[in-house]
């Protein structure tokens, strides 16, 4: 039989209730709503910090108890400073195409390939470079996080050509940031070719959407 382990299980309450006292009554949200970003980068957190806390200490439940508090703190805060990044972004970007993605533990910048590139070219357009531009100054008004470039393609043409694009691709974007003032130290760039899909190849429309760059930002503990 299963025996659920009690330390941790009080650790994910304790993480659910930081989660409702980092809000406060005033922002109080109705059933059915979602949560916000720091509520959810404190569960991630508490979770996290509860399972570190657990193997790094010889008394289990006390380990996972510090581990999970600590980790509820810290996953509040970089939830908090996601929040106020995204918000930042989303007001500074011109071009009303690029997505933002707030997952709790990181963001999403996504660049549909047809605003970035011309057909065929990893030579970024002139007319974005401003909007990576704008997200290269907000790295550095938040130093704390390492970013991922990565480039994607739709199925057409053979996949070891969607390959090397979709690195050329991913290596032009980091190259921008890094014009921009990004150390490169903090950039890591990968191609995924045709094999990420997140739509249909079977349509124009599936296909456009498939091909694309995304900037992953991803918070480092402090």
């Amino acid at each position: 039989m299963i025996r659920a382990n009690k330390p941790l299980l009080c650790v994910a309450g304790a993480a659910l209730m930081l989660t409702a006292a980092c809000e406060g009554p005033a922002n109080l949200q109705g059933s059915g709503a979602a949560p916000n970003r720091t509520q959810q980068g404190a569960l991630i957190g508490g979770i996290a910090g509860a399972l570190t806390g657990a193997v790094a200490s010889d008394k289990k439940g006390k380990g996972a108890v510090i581990g999970g508090v600590l980790g509820a703190v810290g996953g509040a805060a970089i939830g908090n400073a996601l929040d106020k990044q995204e918000a930042e972004l989303r007001r500074d970007l011109e071009n009303e195409r690029v997505q933002i993605t707030n997952t709790g533990d990181r963001l999403i910048v996504t660049l549909p390939q047809d605003i970035v590139f011309d057909v065929d070219s990893a030579n970024v357009n002139g007319a974005l470079r401003g909007d990576l531009f704008t997200v290269a100054e907000s790295l550095r008004n938040y130093p704390g996080s390492t970013v991922q470039v990565i480039g994607h393609t739709d199925n057409s043409g053979s996949a070891a050509y969607n390959q090397d694009l979709s690195e050329r691709r991913a290596d032009a974007v980091a190259s921008v940031l890094r014009e921009g003032g990004v150390g490169g130290a903090r950039i890591t760039t990968f191609g995924r070719g045709e094999d990420q899909p997140i739509a249909s190849n079977l349509t124009p429309e599936g296909k456009a959407q498939n091909r694309r760059v995304e900037i992953v930002i991803l918070p480092t503990a402090q």
